[in-house]
């Protein structure tokens, strides 16, 4: 399966008799390596926030929910106002109808679109579902839906971009509690949820379940380490369908957080290796300088070379770190979202309407993550302020999105820097160009590097600065304005589409 775990069903091994001996031993002996202690101490921290992979049934309901948010118009609807600045008034759209009556009749016919498609994807059990029952009867089963919706969205950042946040403000409104007086928010099923269910704490402690996602290690296999896990985990109560979920889900959470992260690892490396941190007499040139002036190509900031050096490379740390936590992230910022001690006020950004709303959790988590980023780095270059809550984040969820874009923004740039020796190997003509214009791929590469370390980060853009947020904000206008590089026709030659991604379900 890739980084979401889009992967297709598993087949259930039976459990064998008389093989605890051997799955106890070979747990034994790599609890000894240094490296699964590690891993199994890392597995224990994120182990209440790794979400568990859908089942065929679960992905078809994803799909009935999927249909139902994209026909619904329940935004375009209940986030309107008459005033420009926001919503402010005891009434609503020009004083025609209370904001309460607009988000219960909105609710009630999106309630009304989930059912009936559930009803079009099975019929007798949406019969059963459906017939002589209400909307607060069926509360367990709409919890459901929701629920499910929200952990695929954690598992797979790049799907259901167009109609997640339409969700959200669904939920959001559900949490208040003042249009529906029915529960349909429950919890983000996760791996720790599964395995207290079926009494198999211990497993979240056996190196196994790491040597299952892994490769291979002293010469154990992933699947002989699933068979393993099979035969000592698999009970009546916990069965071997369960055991493999678990494991499976946790496999899915390595290759996200790889998946993402590795992006910028490589730029951190093309950091250090182009560009030193202190230039010699020899390196005041065009090509390893990274100097930036207030004024000067948009640049919002004034940094000696050795001191944008350190701004740059403290920023990609944050976004590495940001990228291994992101998990804990969705977390936090899902509970604040759906806090209802947390209101939101529909107010004017200056990006148009948005819903601004406090996000405790997600501060206290990012505070957690930077003061983590400035003891190992020191000498903190620039603002260390989180936006949330504000005209510049307004709330969790676009917290959430911004940093999403980190890998989206990253791997491009990688793929153009790492495929132009092969693009130089191979074309003979396009070879000579590129001497002829950059005087080689090495030069070509430090061209591009440059040009994104120093005006990625120079805090330009509508919400720039040296802010945290300010940073990424930087990055993004930076992509927008890639047409306009001389060497654009690198990329054109890479295979390079866009930044943005995919915006398909």
């Amino acid at each position: 399966a890739g980084p979401g775990g889009n992967g297709g069903e598993d087949t259930v091994m039976t459990p064998v008799a008389g093989a605890d001996g051997e799955a106890n031993q070979l747990a034994e002996e790599l609890a000894a390596l240094p490296a699964y202690e590690r891993e199994l101490k890392v597995l224990a921290e994120r182990a209440p926030h790794i979400p568990l992979r859908l089942t065929a049934e679960e992905r078809t309901l994803l799909s009935i929910l999927e249909g139902a948010l994209e026909i619904s118009e329940y935004t375009d609807n209940v986030d309107v106002s008459s005033n420009p600045f926001g919503w402010r008034s005891m009434f609503y759209s020009a004083g025609t109808s209370r904001k309460e009556h607009t988000i219960k009749r909105e609710l009630d016919e999106f309630f009304t679109y989930v059912h009936g498609l559930y009803m079009c994807s099975n019929f007798h059990k949406g019969k059963r579902t459906i017939r002589n029952r209400s909307f607060e009867d069926n509360a367990v089963f709409l919890r459901r839906v929701f629920e499910i919706g929200r952990r695929y969205k954690i598992m797979n950042p790049s799907k259901m971009r167009n109609t997640y946040g339409k969700l959200m403000h669904i939920l959001m409104d559900c949490a208040e509690q003042t249009a529906v007086d029915y529960n349909v928010i429950g919890p983000i099923l996760t791996i720790r949820h599964l395995v207290r269910s079926g009494g198999a704490e211990a497993m979240l402690a056996d190196p196994l379940t790491v040597a299952a996602g892994a490769q291979s290690e002293r010469g154990l296999s992933r699947a002989r380490a699933r068979e393993l896990l099979v035969q000592k985990y698999a009970t009546e109560t916990f069965p071997p369908a369960s055991v493999l979920r678990v494991v499976d889900s946790v496999a899915d959470s390595e290759s996200y957080i790889r998946f993402n992260r590795e992006p910028v690892d490589r730029i951190i490396g093309y950091l250090t290796d182009y560009f030193p941190e202190h230039l010699d007499e020899e390196q005041h040139d065009a090509l390893h300088n990274l100097t930036i002036r207030y004024g000067r190509g948009g640049s919002k900031l004034d940094h000696s070379h050795t001191r944008h050096y350190r701004f740059v490379l403290q920023s990609l740390v944050l976004w590495r770190e940001i990228q291994h936590e992101m998990y804990y992230l969705w977390t936090m910022a899902d509970n604040d979202l759906l806090d209802p001690a947390s209101a939101y006020r529909l107010c004017n950004t200056g990006q148009g309407l948005n819903r601004l709303q406090i996000a405790p959790r997600v501060s206290r988590a990012m505070s957690s993550i930077l003061g983590r980023v400035k003891r190992r780095l020191g000498d903190w270059v620039g603002l260390s302020v989180v936006h949330l809550g504000d005209r510049d984040v307004p709330n969790a969820l676009v917290f959430i999105d911004k940093y999403t874009q980190v890998p989206r923004i990253l791997a491009p740039i990688v793929q153009v820097v790492e495929q132009l020796q092969d693009i130089y190997d191979q074309h003979p003509d396009i070879a000579r160009w590129i001497d002829e214009a950059y005087r080689g791929v090495d030069n070509a590469r430090r061209v591009i590097l440059r040009d994104f370390f120093r005006h990625g980060f120079n805090g330009s853009g509508d919400d720039g600065g040296s802010c945290i947020d300010g940073r990424l904000t930087s990055a993004w206008n930076w992509c927008s304005l890639l047409e306009k590089k001389v060497y654009k026709h690198l990329f054109m030659l890479a295979g390079f589409e866009g930044f943005d991604g995919s915006f398909k379900r």
